[in-house]
């Protein structure tokens, strides 16, 4: 039974690794069907990363922009792998698993032998939980940069409206917002970048969109929709900056009421699983030791 589950384990790591090598062998065909699907010239909103297909995109999404961050990243996915495998390995050799086993069988009245496949699955599960570590990781930095982004927004969007109204450019806007709080975090970051697209000689539409491309947020692609309208058109830009402005302070409101809302119902999960068992065992778990004692002892007997 172990040599066939460690055979599925191993299957299943080969097939992931053969697939990860094929993406980044035909990465030139991956990044020409992006570049077909998308509004933007993926390959220049994305040049400071130099990507070559997804994972360079996807590594670029989650901050991580220096050409060799896929190399790391599949220098970390090895790692992993060989880690995971050689952690897998030495617990079945080190013989707690037979331990465990053992230890499962002891449970009075046969209700241990139900979570033998948990046991026997254990040293896999460790395996795949390191070998996704390194994902984990980028997914982690996505988040979290997504989650910085929105939460700076709607101040840079109410800035902006305020000084817009005020006289200001746009740019002279942004200049603004680069000296208060917003300075040095992710949105900052990205607004340099286009305001560096100006800089170069680019069209303002094309560095807006190029802006939306390197940061793939929704809130940013209305933004962005609104602004390159608004260029297009000749309309003043104070108003659809204002207008955006109270839109995304909107949306935000209602995002905060709707997880407001959801809370008791998140609560419940943590309720049921972790403290409705620990007050079961607390509380009839001596009665079902002696019941499960009891009713092994007349089995054994010939009671029934």
């Amino acid at each position: 039974m172990n040599l066939l589950i460690s055979a599925f384990f191993l299957t299943v790591v080969f097939l992931i690794a053969w697939y990860a090598i094929r993406s980044m062998l035909l990465r030139d065909k991956t990044l020409a069907r992006w570049e077909q699907s998308a509004d933007i010239d993926v390959t220049a909103a994305l040049d400071s990363s130099s990507p070559r297909g997804w994972l360079s995109g996807w590594l670029f999404l989650a901050g991580y922009r220096r050409g060799s961050a896929p190399w790391v990243f599949i220098a970390a996915m090895i790692a992993c792998t060989a880690i995971g495998l050689g952690a897998a390995t030495l617990f079945l050799l080190s013989g707690l698993q037979d331990v465990m086993e053992q230890t499962v069988v002891l449970v009075p009245g046969g209700v241990g032998e139900t979570f033998l496949p948990v046991v026997w699955v254990a040293p896999w599960i460790i395996a795949i939980l390191l070998i996704c570590l390194p994902v984990t990781v980028v997914r982690s930095a996505r988040r979290k940069r997504v989650a910085l982004i929105e939460q700076d927004l709607p101040l840079a969007m109410e800035l902006m409206a305020t000084l817009s109204e005020a006289g200001l450019s746009f740019d002279s806007a942004l200049l603004r917002i680069f000296k208060t709080r917003l300075a040095g975090r992710p949105l900052a970051n990205e607004l340099n970048m286009y305001q560096a697209d100006l800089l170069a000689g680019r069209p303002r539409i094309q560095s807006l969109r190029r802006l939306s491309g390197r940061i793939r947020i929704g809130s940013i692609s209305i933004l962005v929709s609104a602004l390159v309208q608004a260029e297009q058109m000749g309309m003043g830009i104070a108003k659809v900056l204002r207008t955006q402005a109270d839109d995304i302070r909107a949306r935000r409101r209602e995002k905060a009421i709707a997880f407001a809302n959801s809370l008791p119902v998140k609560r419940l999960f943590p309720l049921v699983i972790c403290f409705l068992p620990g007050l079961f065992v607390w509380t009839l778990g001596p009665a079902f030791v002696q019941l499960f004692k009891l009713t092994e002892t007349f089995t054994r007997g010939g009671g029934f």
